[in-house]
């Protein structure tokens, strides 16, 4: 026994970084100087160079955060063969997937996330598979019947053959056809079947959705006759319900939900969503542990639930690890990353980097939550397993202190097991129905702390970023494994409008949380945050406050030049060294972390790129739509990122061009682009000297970032002189030629 106990489930490995630490602190000490040169020489100069120093002190400012947070790189190894011995009865999983729209979610993409869960290597009878329908889709709802008896095949075709990817409609992209031996034969009458069944789903699903209504509403599909996707009840299906013992022939529990809307209530997107599965579930199988994926985020490593218990089920774990957080990994994304959006260098650096202080973000999808921790349990709570709602023995005693979880009894009775960890509680699905109908209904929440202190925190677009900051200010750490094969894959938007949209509403729920009541500024003084994490936190919800001092610095070298002014040394200034060391080296410093990682240099630009277009634009945006709604003039607005169905891999123009549209998001971008272009055309044109003094050059600098930063709105170029969807909408180029107008009359009067 003893020996069973030594084994180890994981460890945590410090990654060593050494160079990459002298080349941050090497840049930060450039950045500093810089801004000591600013000061010293500030009484010489005007507004320009007030304004140079401002933007270059966030710079500063931000890349300090950022080095703090990649300081201390940590990596987690775990060793799921030696679970068996440490826990021969592995512990519950629910499983939920949240889906809001059936046109900009496929349900083809919802059913292969689903699929590839129920086929995840763990007992069948120890899981069970959740899908929130904000959307209300009847189509949505037949798909994953249809999908369901697909998966009675599916998952034992995966458990017997022992199959690497389990979403089928990336398994079914390689044909075996090298396989010769009379047991592969076998094999392959059976993939061959396996494929005809898959492909007759697809269709299937795919007739449905061409059609207004390819069943018949009756039966178990009446309840969508007379509903609206703002105003209908709660919709809960049990579509399978595992009563056998558990073998390769089973299949996990599988429910359908929608949960009751109302036009004047509020239902808090994705959070709401998931705060309504956490109490469902909790009625239904009451699993200790919650995995929550997106819909179009399937499980591409079938071991990534034993992978995560091995983490959360050791003792130390215990009363230290509240979440497993996986990184996001995409697939077919275009080739090298025209939209910036596939975050390889962010999670390998940024993210081992916060795993290494008090543990990753959690961001959204693929990841793996203690139960009693998202019901409110704090860290010194553990030990004695919450011990502030219950009495020793596990019985209620008072049903005073559940009042924040809501008036169910049931439901009450269910917290009380998960918070004590006590095992035992009726998971009969089907006798559950009648209190899961009570608590998804759109009252249920007034009076209780759900949203607030339990469950998904409310408040924020970015419902994961605030529901993890608040289970870190209690203490709590998270891990961040990155296994090979990756745990999950997703798609990334791969058009410049749904990248833009994505971007922006990231940078708009961030912000909401940085200057709301649950900003992380002072959790290190009344909470549990570690000052680090704080810092690492301030880096990411600032987002969209970096757009303002992106945008003037990006609009300073025009500035200069139509103005005959600078903002930059004098080039036989020795002081210029030090911006220009600056950019070489920031440079250099990117370009190697994307060699490491195995990325082209081309995706490295595009990232760079892309960097500086989201922040003139996206992040802009965000920032404005935080302000109006601090004003009390307009609210933000939840807006669901379309998800690609290609899946063949195909690198096409449609991919690597960037694609425009009509919103205002690409007008302080196509803006900025036309005053660049108006101060060089001037320039060369000799409208506007190039030399201030004689023998002094003293515009060189300022042409040059000019022209850097055309180079990086590139795209909004090629946008002016091209047609279609890629080409600048006409209105966005006369309201861009308006305010680029503006800007050069106010620099000649200036």
């Amino acid at each position: 026994m003893a020996n069973e106990f030594s084994l180890a489930l994981y460890e945590k490995v410090a990654c060593k970084n050494i160079i990459q630490r002298a080349l941050d602190i090497a840049l930060l000490f450039l950045l500093v100087s810089l801004l000591f040169y600013r000061l010293y020489s500030l009484n010489n100069h005007g507004f320009v160079w007030l304004l140079a120093f401002f933007c270059e002190s966030w710079f500063t400012f931000n890349w300090f955060l950022l080095v703090s947070s990649k300081w201390n790189p940590v990596d987690f190894k775990t060793y799921p063969e030696n679970l068996a011995q440490r826990f021969p009865e592995l512990p519950l999983v629910d499983m939920f997937v949240t889906t809001a729209d059936p046109v900009l979610e496929p349900p083809i993409i919802t059913v292969n996330t689903i699929l590839s869960l129920l086929a995840v290597d763990y007992p069948a009878d120890k899981l069970a598979c959740y899908l929130s329908d904000d959307g209300c889709s009847p189509l949505t709802f037949y798909s994953l019947v249809e999908a369901s008896k697909f998966a009675k095949l599916w998952v034992p075709f995966c458990k017997k053959y022992k199959i690497q990817v389990r979403a089928p409609f990336r398994y079914f992209l390689d044909d075996p056809i090298s396989f010769t031996s009379s047991a592969n034969s076998e094999f392959r009458q059976d993939w061959k079947k396996m494929k005809a069944e898959y492909e007759h789903l697809s269709l299937k699903i795919e007739e449905a959705g061409r059609k207004s209504g390819p069943w018949d509403l009756t039966g178990e599909f009446a309840i969508f006759s007379n509903v609206e996707r703002s105003n209908h009840p709660t919709i809960i299906k049990a579509i399978g319900d595992n009563k056998q013992s558990s073998s390769d022939g089973d299949v996990p529990h599988l429910v359908y939900i929608s949960r009751e809307k109302r036009p004047k209530h509020a239902h808090h997107y994705k959070a709401g969503a998931m705060n309504v599965l956490t109490r469902v579930s909790g009625l239904m199988t009451n699993a200790p542990y919650m995995l929550n994926v997106d819909c179009d985020m399937f499980v591409n490593n079938p071991q990534v639930v034993r992978q995560a218990m091995c983490q959360l089920l050791d003792s130390k774990s215990e009363r230290e690890i509240a979440f497993v957080q996986y990184p996001q990994c995409f697939y077919d994304g275009p080739k090298d990353d025209p939209y910036g959006n596939q975050l390889v260098v962010l999670m390998e650096y940024l993210g081992r980097g916060i795993a290494g202080i008090q543990g990753p973000c959690y961001s959204g999808t693929g990841c793996f939550h203690r139960r009693k921790v998202i019901y409110g349990l704090w860290p010194d709570d553990s030990e004695n397993q919450g011990r502030n709602h219950t009495s020793i023995d596990g019985k209620l005693t008072d049903n005073e202190p559940l009042k924040e979880f809501g008036k169910s009894k049931e439901f009450s009775e269910s917290v009380t097991y998960a918070l004590i960890g006590k095992k035992g509680f009726s998971n009969n699905i089907s006798g559950s129905l009648e209190a899961a109908f009570q608590v998804s209904r759109c009252g249920y929440e007034f009076g209780t702390s759900w949203g607030t202190k339990v469950g998904w925190i409310y408040g924020s677009m970015t419902e994961d970023v605030i529901t993890g900051l608040t289970i870190h200010k209690k203490g709590w750490k998270s891990t961040f494994p990155m296994p090979n094969p990756p745990a999950f894959l997703g798609c990334a938007p791969s058009g410049g409008p749904a990248a833009m949209t994505q971007q922006k509403r990231w940078a708009t729920g961030l912000l909401e949380i940085l200057v709301s009541d649950k900003s992380p500024i002072f959790a290190t003084l009344t909470d549990r945050l570690q000052f680090r994490m704080f810092l690492a936190y301030f880096w990411i919800l600032s987002w969209g406050l970096g757009s303002i001092p992106e945008l003037c610095y990006a609009a300073l070298p025009a500035y200069c030049i139509i103005a005959n002014s600078h903002f930059l040394p004098k080039v036989q200034d020795p002081a210029i060294l030090i911006p220009l060391a600056i950019f070489v080296i920031y440079n250099l410093l990117t370009l190697r972390e994307y060699l490491k990682t195995g990325i082209s240099i081309r995706a490295w630009w595009n990232n760079m790129r892309m960097g500086r277009i989201n922040a003139a634009s996206a992040y802009l945006f965000g920032t404005l739509s935080v302000v109006l709604k601090l004003l009390g003039l307009s609210d933000t607005v939840f807006e669901v990122t379309q998800k690609d169905q290609s899946s063949d891999g195909d690198q096409t123009n449609d991919t690597t061009n960037f694609t425009f549209d009509a919103s205002p998001i690409f007008v302080p971008g196509t803006t900025l682009m036309l005053v660049h272009l108006t101060a060089l055309l001037a320039l060369s044109l000799k409208l506007r000297p190039l030399v201030h003094d004689v023998g002094h050059v003293v515009g060189l600098g300022e042409v040059l970032c000019s022209i850097w930063v055309v180079l990086c709105f590139l795209p909004f170029l090629k946008g002016l002189f091209r047609t279609g969807k890629y080409g600048i909408p006409s209105s966005t180029i006369f309201k861009s030629t308006s305010l680029a107008l503006v800007f050069v009359y106010l620099c000649r009067t200036s």
